[in-house]
């Protein structure tokens, strides 16, 4: 049962996960909006779930363990999907291609799909919990 309830809920699980990496890289953008050199990162969202559905992970660090009582690391959560640079068609004199009014618009997109992703795992398990009361 529970293998059925997670791959009904699969796109949601991931595009929940992609929306959430994608609001902290716009958070670590605004943060650095006054660092000399910072380069605004982004991810392509489309790309990122299509590869994740299709089992395609992105290439991670992998992590050397050079004594027997160290934990194994998982690269996954190290490598962020799709990762890619934001191009800036007029850079600050410092070098630093944070764009405000773009970040802020896709600040707002991205909290706008996470909440409607939400939404839809809400009624998901709504549907859920009426079939199972039927």
């Amino acid at each position: 049962m529970n293998d059925r309830i997670g791959e009904h809920l699969k796109v949601q699980r991931n595009a929940l996960n992609l929306l959430v990496q994608r609001q902290e890289l716009i958070a670590s953008n605004i943060a650095n909006a006054d660092t000399p050199h910072y380069k605004a990162r982004d991810i392509d969202f489309k790309e990122a779930l299509e590869n994740r559905l299709a089992g395609r992970r992105e290439q991670g660090v992998a992590l050397a363990v050079t004594a027997r009582g160290h934990l194994r690391g998982s690269a996954e959560a190290l490598a962020p999907a799709s990762l890619k640079y934001r191009t800036e068609f007029q850079p600050g004199v410092d070098g630093n291609t944070v764009n405000m009014d773009v970040e802020r618009a896709a600040f707002a997109e991205t909290a706008l799909r996470l909440e409607a992703a939400l939404t839809f795992v809400r009624g998901s398990f709504k549907d859920l919990q009426t079939a199972l009361s039927q």
